[in-house]
């Protein structure tokens, strides 16, 4: 058997190992104190509290809460092995699942309505579960085995859960050996139990546990070591795990996880800024906005009504029904969305009235409009979290907050969300950064094509069931929707687990305004010589796709998904309509359709600009949860599915294709769009996808190399979105493959003497208009300049100078000794003997007229034992009479000023220092510029190139006025 996270900690259960001996418990007194106020804050978090017990849902909640304690208590049976048959206790899942049993009990005891309420043998019983547990298991002299989370984050979890709840109920000793097991298995916030990194959700976790330890040990120790031990959440970083400064979410280094270990993260950060808050043990970290700021930005844009997008749920996808599940809860987006939802309504509780105003609106938004799988009906979302939507839901004081409109872009996960009043569509990409899919566990077997170009979207009145009901397990895993694939055959797990699999390209994301977007994939096939150019622009009510050079040779047909519709369980015979004809509703139909000009299949309309091949099948597909994940139930489902595809033949060797997508279109909208077509396809190549539409003004390309379409040039491949609105001309660039340092943009275009945006774009020509956007270290974010509005623009020329000299000093017993010979610069502020410092010297005398902006390129990464992310920053130097063959700490300039800090990790990657002030003041003066590299307080240790590297040698970027 096998549960999910939330199964295991929510449904709960338990089991007996021998003769149950039942004590007889007097309720022993304890002294009143912050722990006790703790404690039954605690408490509270686990039973819920402002609801009432003979009101609907919670009665029949509170019913079901009494049902499935009831069976537990009866199928327990006494063994040498077990509490339960079914749960032997040398598998540490069974392990957590034995306390997640006796918890179930444990809240049908404490809970009113349930039948069991206050029954003080079932008390009994709860207790002598738990001993024999520790006696048999889970204590100090156990050598863990298994899986380390039970260990560390399920059991413990569980078990404080039900110490919370019985307390008054226990006896010293009992609470003191418990603990000591936890302390045994949990005994400090990092590293984890198996040794690996404490980041993200696993880390919140451990920190949920040892701060309720200290609550219910009352030890001061712990639960200030477990806030403190939140603080390495609260910052970005630019690879491996964690939050990042675009809202994109890591888990396992290379998975984007908002949906699953997102949700866990939340709920430990919610339940501890809560729990504490008041208390001597607060969470008062100033950078903790880090995790408020992630609400809006890293988890609201993938709720939709309810749901989380599937994109962001990795493995958790194929957890459906799964065996040993007592409330049969089929797992979909729908129930893991209400988690995150409920996780709103807790942080909202500490946050600052602004932001919990705006995230309770947003709730009653997403709760009003759900129509499939309604968090009200909901038998997972635990009872407290029930009760705390339903208030929000049910204040009239709270405005429900309208569906947002906008385009939402994570280039460091590799994801877009693109949003109307009327639909929502996502788009699952991955790169040399990401992953293909994830599978670990038994989990998520077939997932191979999901992050591949896969695009799903829902309606606000239609669709919400689309991927929920029982998609993953009926789907044909190489027809997800938007998908590129080869057919060849791939096992089970294919390309190893734990996100291994990745397609080692790097032109992966795009450019947005925050409105529209220009989307593009380098696509490469799973185990496959498949290899695609893709791209995505996103419109007001459509979403144009184009691909191009497609080839593969693996001996098998390719296929691009225009579309894959689940038509549910039942006749399946939703209209597909071609051209203006219905087409047969019969399952088994399938037809090879010609000259196809658009189609509407009752979701969305598609136009085929120019026509195009399709094909159609109609089919019946069955299969069971336990095919895709092996903890999975093994009972058959069937649904009917309607699929639209472009057949490039067997081994293509330059396929195309083109299609509009209109989410909610009808059938009269798709035929005058066809009719009447707004968008052109500028170009459509292995070089260069773009387009131009006529109703948005918008003019987007996705450059695979250096090029032309249409209005726009490139030096360097990149992506360009640019639109021209109400006298205004906004234009956004970015590098996907975050090779470039600068690229030079020029647009056919010209009549503006203003211009205001990002001062990383400077203007070098204003007919045409020529722009340098500075794209080195922004992670594949976008730059964005607006003209016709702000101040006065001029154009410039632009300067690349080489250092004339540059060496790294060295302080303590190298405090004499030179490295200006040196291939690389190295950077570290730290004790003496350790620390080094940078400087490099630049001949301005070349430049033709005065610097109106001046960036300092290095290239380079950390390289420290002791920590992968830093910062360095760049220093003024008045002193430039040093050479760089004799240079010495000894002798090194003195620093002067702060001028600029940029971060970086260790990924090798462009960093920027802005240093235009210093050296507009060294061209006014000696016309030469030394600037030293250092770090403003302790840091990790950093490498550079220097300017006798060959690979990305330093310079100086400027532009003249």
């Amino acid at each position: 058997m096998k549960l999910s996270r939330r199964h295991l900690l929510q449904a709960g259960g338990a089991t007996a190992l021998g003769t149950l001996t039942l004590p007889a418990l007097a309720a022993p007194a304890h002294a009143a104190d912050e722990f006790d106020t703790l404690r039954l804050r605690y408490r509270d978090s686990i039973t819920g509290t402002g609801f009432d017990p003979a009101a609907q849902p919670f009665a029949s909640r509170l019913a079901a809460i009494g049902d499935v304690a009831a069976e537990r208590r009866a199928a327990m049976t006494p063994g040498a092995a077990a509490l339960w048959p079914d749960l032997p206790l040398d598998v540490s899942s069974s392990v957590t699942g034995s306390y997640s049993r006796l918890r179930a009990m444990a809240l049908a005891w404490a809970l009113p309505g349930t039948g069991l309420t206050g029954d003080t043998t079932l008390r009994g019983e709860i207790i002598a579960g738990l001993d024999q547990l520790h006696a048999a298991v889970y204590k100090p002299s156990t050598a863990w085995f298994g899986n380390w989370w039970d260990w560390n984050i399920g059991t413990p979890q569980t078990l404080l859960d039900i110490m919370a709840l019985l307390y008054d109920h226990l006896t010293a000793t009992r609470i003191s050996n418990w603990l000591a097991a936890v302390d045994t298995f949990a005994p400090a916030v990092a590293p984890l139990l198996n040794g690996g990194a404490s980041t993200g959700a696993n880390r919140s976790d451990v920190c949920l546990v040892i701060a309720r330890r200290g609550i219910v040990g009352k030890n001061a120790t712990k639960i200030a070591a477990a806030r403190d031990g939140l603080s390495p959440i609260f910052e970005y970083v630019r690879t491996g795990d964690g939050y990042y400064e675009d809202g994109s979410f890591i888990q396992h280094g290379v998975v984007p996880y908002a949906g699953t270990y997102g949700a866990a993260l939340l709920s430990g950060l919610s339940g501890l800024f809560g729990l504490l808050a008041g208390s001597t043990w607060a969470v008062t970290d100033p950078h903790r906005q880090i995790a408020f700021d992630a609400m809006t930005r890293s988890w609201a844009p993938f709720v939709y009504n309810g749901l989380i997008m599937d994109c962001v749920s990795g493995r958790g996808v194929s957890r459906g029904l799964s065996v040993g599940d007592a409330l049969g809860v089929q797992g979909d987006d729908h129930v893991r969305g209400h988690g995150i939802v409920a996780n709103f309504v807790r942080m909202a509780d500490a946050a600052s009235p602004a932001e919990a105003a705006a995230w309770r609106s947003m709730v009653k938004g997403w709760i009003q409009r759900e129509y499939w799988g309604n968090l009200a009906d909901d038998p997972v979302l635990s009872l407290p979290s029930l009760a705390a939507c339903l208030a929000v839901r049910d204040n009239a004081s709270i405005t429900a907050a309208a569906e947002p409109v906008h385009h939402r872009l994570f280039p460091s996960q590799d994801q877009a969300v693109h949003r109307r009043a009327g639909w929502a569509a996502s788009i699952a990409m991955c790169s040399k950064r990401t992953t293909f899919y994830e599978t670990g566990n038994g989990e998520h077997l077939k997932g191979w094509h999901t992050n591949n170009g896969m695009l799903s979207y829902w309606g606000s009145t239609w669709g919400n069931g689309q991927y929920s009901d029982a998609f993953w397990p009926t789907v044909d895993p190489y027809r997800l929707p938007g998908t590129t694939t080869s057919k060849k055959a791939l096992a089970d797990g294919a390309g190893g687990t734990w996100g291994a699999p990745d397609p080692g390209t790097s032109w992966v994301g795009g450019a947005t305004d925050g409105t529209y977007a220009a989307l593009g994939q380098d696509t490469r096939g799973l185990q496959s010589t498949l290899q695609a150019k893709k791209s995505w622009f996103c419109l007001d009510d459509s979403i144009v796709c184009l691909g191009a050079g497609i080839s593969s040779a693996d001996g098998t047909a390719v296929e691009t998904i225009v579309d894959n519709r689940n038509l549910g369980g039942g006749t399946g015979i939703q209209p597909l309509v071609v051209d203006g004809t219905a087409q047969p509703t019969t399952i088994g139909w399938s037809a090879t359709l010609s000259g196809v000009g658009w189609a509407h299949n009752s979701f969305a309309g598609i136009v085929f600009p120019g026509g195009a091949t399709v094909k159609a099948l109609r089919e019946a597909r069955s299969g069971s949860w336990s095919q895709i994940n092996t903890g999975g139930t093994t009972e058959v489902l069937t649904r009917r599915y309607l699929t639209l595809y472009v057949d490039h033949g067997v081994n293509p060797s330059a396929g195309s294709y083109r299609y509009i997508l209109m989410p909610g279109a009808d059938t009269a909208a798709t035929a005058a769009r066809a009719a009447a077509p707004t968008v052109s396809v500028l170009a459509n190549t292995a070089s260069v996808q773009a387009i131009s539409d006529t109703t948005t003004g918008v003019s987007a390309a996705n450059f695979f190399a250096a090029g032309t379409a249409g209005p726009i040039t490139v030096s360097a491949p990149c992506s360009v979105l640019m639109r021209e609105s109400g006298g205004q001309l906004k234009v956004s660039v970015a590098d996907p493959t975050r090779a470039a340092t600068t690229i030079t943009v020029t647009i056919a275009r010209g009549g503006y003497a203003t211009a205001s945006g990002d001062g990383r774009i400077s203007v070098t020509g204003l007919n045409p208009i020529t722009l340098v956007v500075e794209v080195g270290g922004a992670l594949g974010a976008s730059r964005t300049i607006t003209f016709g509005t702000g101040g006065a623009v001029t154009g410039g020329q632009h300067v690349s100078l080489p250092p004339t000299a540059d060496a790294y000093v060295r302080d303590g017993g190298y405090a004499t000794a030179n490295y200006g010979a040196d291939s690389t610069l190295v950077v570290k502020n730290d004790g003496t003997g350790y620390a080094r410092r940078s400087y490099l010297k630049f001949d301005l005398t070349s430049l033709p007229a005065a610097p109106k902006r001046a960036v300092l390129w290095v290239s380079g990464n950390t390289a420290d034992s002791v920590g992968t992310h830093t910062t360095i920053s760049a220093y003024a130097v008045s002193a430039d009479g040093w050479t760089e063959n004799a240079v010495t700490w000894n002798t090194a300039p003195a620093l002067g000023a702060l001028l600029s800090t940029a971060p970086l990790c260790q990924v090798a990657d462009w960093i920027p220092l802005d240093v235009t002030a210093f050296v507009q003041a060294q061209h006014a003066g000696d016309r030469v510029a030394t600037i030293a590299l250092w770090q403003a307080a302790l840091g990790r240790a950093t490498q550079l190139n220097s300017r006798t590297n060959t690979t990305r040698p330093p310079f100086l970027q400027v532009v003249t006025g």
